[in-house]
């Protein structure tokens, strides 16, 4: 997940907003007077559905929050990130910090660069490494594939690494920072793995981030990991993300499996789509960091993993990538590792037969119930309908809606029935959660597919640079692709957009330059586009104006704010009118007919 994306989620808009206003609640919005101008009449409503904010009176505009905190704090998009970031727990990365911050990061990167190389040689031509080697090689890993991962060993020694490292001039609290050696209560340090196989965990950069470390002998835990550090986090982390990306991209699909040695089996037979969560934990963020290279997902965890992936984490995926994840069914007491050195074919075949989440929960409540009796069907529905409330997408909701009706023998009128009374009852238990001191909130990411279709077209084709007059910024909701048409805009090349811009839009920016699109009618596609963003805007703004309308009438509102907001919803709809003339206009034109 982008840090701005991640901002957007942890942040909510009415209580930013409600930093700087008194906010009323006034039906499903919130109202203030302006914090832009002076009234004695509120005119300024927050949409938490939307996560925006609108100006009725003398600004007459609106935004999301980025925006908001721009102008209220006359600040840039990259300085209202840093704001937002800050008050959301949200770490921003390197190239958005100061330089004294950066260059620590950039140290710490290194420190566990050299102890990667360090384990690395120890394993290949120590004395000390032998029994490491002897397990390797026992695992069926060829010397290239132990290079490619860069696999290494801790030495049963309390100071080596630390000896290593502070030889070649690192601090002791730059290890203590990196995570690689421990402040014991005497307040001695010493490394922290010892006598381990080490696994390099390393970034989509390639960067190594941390280790995960696999015990030699009966010692516990099995497997240990580096601690939280400002350049690790587990939770976010991939194994072998480094060296699946291209081939996740080629295939258009990501195997998530469990463990380092799952992944490395499967590169070394060819299925170089592989990486791992590095336990049965799948999380949102890795699930946003596999997004940007595929929407298609698929677990390959142990049968108790998945069934609690499917109920827990599933559905919740599938809203993020807006595809379908899936779960390979593995054989009893198999992991994808046994399965791989087993029979690569099969292993083929399990991927290509894997199954969907939301199927395989189907399969493992009903597998345990009795479908012919009250009890079981009710259980059935107990167990399903939360899951089936959760899915986004309505096409896929109603043919899981009418797959439960069909096997519990009910009509899908009471199912769709049972869902409805789901949802509020979902939201009431939501509202009455206390309230964290910093809150992780589930509403959508506000991406605007449109918006991004058509500045892929512009940044894609120089070709259009003369016909963006047709194009106004506020048509980009999304604060960080109005920066980006800003920019552009201003840009003569595009090679010097970046320039233009705040760091932390970089990666969205090149997701829009990379994307594929089909290099035909593009000055027709383009046209489509902008007016299909103009009636987006203006069917906000209407939606908008009628809402408050409503309000007004309802609470008795003056004559004059009546007035002005049916003038202005008036203005909207001739707006609304022009645009669908112009788009029936093209659709005869497209057909060869002319006026």
């Amino acid at each position: 997940m982008g840090v701005i994306d991640e901002v957007k989620q942890r942040t909510d808009i009415v209580d930013v907003v409600g930093q700087y206003v008194t906010l009323t609640k006034a039906g499903r919005t919130f109202r203030a007077l302006c914090p832009f101008h002076s009234e004695k009449h509120p005119s300024f409503f927050v949409y938490p559905e939307q996560q925006s904010w609108h100006c009725f009176g003398a600004c007459n505009t609106g935004g999301d929050v980025f925006s908001f905190i721009m102008k209220k704090q006359g600040i840039d998009f990259g300085e209202a990130l840093r704001l937002l970031a800050q008050r959301a727990g949200v770490s921003i990365p390197s190239r958005f910090e100061p330089e004294a911050e950066g260059k620590e990061r950039q140290r710490l990167y290194q420190a566990n660069e050299a102890a990667a190389l360090y384990f690395h040689n120890l394993l290949l031509d120590s004395s000390a490494g032998e029994k490491a080697r002897s397990y390797v090689i026992g695992r069926g890993f060829s010397p290239k594939t132990i290079a490619d991962f860069q696999l290494g060993f801790s030495p049963n020694s309390w100071e080596g690494l630390k000896q290593y490292l502070t030889d070649r001039g690192y601090s002791e609290s730059e290890l203590l920072n990196a995570g690689l050696i421990i402040e014991a209560e005497t307040g001695k340090t010493h490394d922290r793995f010892r006598n381990r196989l080490m696994f390099p965990i390393r970034d989509a950069r390639g960067h190594v981030t941390g280790f995960g470390a696999r015990a030699l002998d009966d010692s516990l835990p099995k497997y240990i990991n580096s601690p939280q550090t400002p350049i690790f986090d587990k939770s976010s982390s991939l194994y072998g993300i480094n060296l699946a990306m291209a081939a996740i991209r080629q295939q258009n699909l990501a195997v998530i499996a469990e463990g380092y040695m799952d992944v490395i089996t499967a590169h070394q037979n060819g299925f170089h789509n592989a990486v791992a969560s590095m336990g049965t934990s799948v999380t949102e963020k890795q699930v946003s960091t596999l997004k940007r290279l595929t929407k298609n997902i698929t677990l390959a965890l142990d049968a108790d993993a998945a069934g609690e992936e499917a109920m827990l984490r599933g559905v919740s995926f599938e809203n993020t990538l807006g595809a379908e994840v899936k779960v390979i069914i593995l054989p009893r007491g198999k992991d994808p590792d046994d399965v791989i050195k087993e029979d690569a074919k099969s292993w083929q075949k399990l991927v290509e037969e894997a199954l969907p989440v939301v199927d395989y929960k189907f399969n493992v409540v009903t597998s345990e119930l009795d479908l012919t009796t009250a009890k079981g069907k009710s259980a059935a529905a107990d167990e399903l309908l939360p899951i089936i409330a959760e899915i986004k997408d309505t096409v896929r909701q109603a043919h899981y809606l009418q797959k439960l009706a069909h096997l519990l023998k009910v009509s899908e009128h009471s199912i769709e029935a049972a869902v409805t009374r789901i949802r509020p009852r979902q939201g009431r238990g939501r509202a009455e959660e206390p309230k964290q001191e910093v809150a992780t909130h589930l509403h959508p990411l506000l991406s605007s597919p449109i918006e991004e279709y058509c500045l892929a077209l512009l940044l894609q084709h120089p070709e259009l640079k003369d016909k963006h007059e047709e194009l106004s910024p506020e048509y980009f909701e999304n604060s960080e692709n109005r920066e980006i048409f800003i920019a552009w805009q201003r840009s003569d090349k595009i090679e010097s957009l970046k320039e233009e811009l705040e760091p932390a839009t970089h990666e969205h920016l090149d997701s829009l330059l990379t994307r594929n699109l089909l290099n035909t009618k593009i000055e027709q596609k383009y046209a489509e586009c902008v007016l299909r963003l103009r009636e987006k805007s203006l069917r906000s703004l209407a939606t908008k104006i009628e809402a408050v309308l409503a309000l007004e009438a309802q609470s008795g509102g003056r004559a004059a704010d009546l007035a002005k907001l049916n003038e202005q919803g008036i203005e909207v709809n001739i707006q609304l009118g022009k645009v669908f003339a112009q788009k029936s206009q093209r659709r005869l034109e497209q057909r060869g007919v002319r006026k």
